[in-house]
């Protein structure tokens, strides 16, 4: 019985913390991606911790010293948001991560060709969205040129 509880205890898991990983997204502090970075990578794997993990990667990129290593990386975390995409294209929240990124993703990288699409499910599926999650996309509309706070009030 001992060694069970034991077991049971060694596997406790880092809970996401939802307001943490968007502090941490949209922060222009390579530290701070490199802490949630850290506590997801101690969280059970999932699919959420997956997207999370590749967005991260994605900004992170931007810190990293010459072009080869920000395209690296930047690709690293675009194949494990695009896998989660892949399997779960009715997730809102991935496809508003993924449209943050293509905002503000240098042209050269060409990731931009799923925005309309990203907007319109965004704009879809806003209502259902959990509090936090409403709050994060409403304030990100405030800023953004391609989802406005219009667009979230008509649906």
């Amino acid at each position: 019985m001992a060694f069970s509880i034991f077991m049971l205890s060694s596997f406790s898991v880092f809970q996401i913390d939802k307001n943490a990983f968007y502090k941490a997204l949209s922060a222009g502090s390579e530290e701070i991606i490199d802490s949630e970075l850290k506590g997801l990578g101690q969280a059970r794997q999932s699919s959420q911790v997956s997207a999370y993990q590749g967005a991260l990667l994605m900004k992170k990129a931007g810190f990293v010293k010459g072009v080869k290593g920000k395209v690296k990386i930047f690709k690293l975390g675009a194949k494990k948001l695009e896998e989660e995409i892949d399997k779960n294209a009715s997730n809102v929240e991935y496809r508003f991560l993924r449209l943050t990124i293509q905002e503000h993703a240098p042209g050269i990288l060409h990731y931009n060709k799923e925005l309309n699409k990203d907007k319109a499910a965004i704009i879809t599926g806003f209502e259902k969205l959990d509090p936090t999650l409403k709050s994060v996309i409403a304030s990100y509309a405030q800023s953004s040129k391609v989802l406005s706070e219009s667009d979230l009030r008509g649906k």
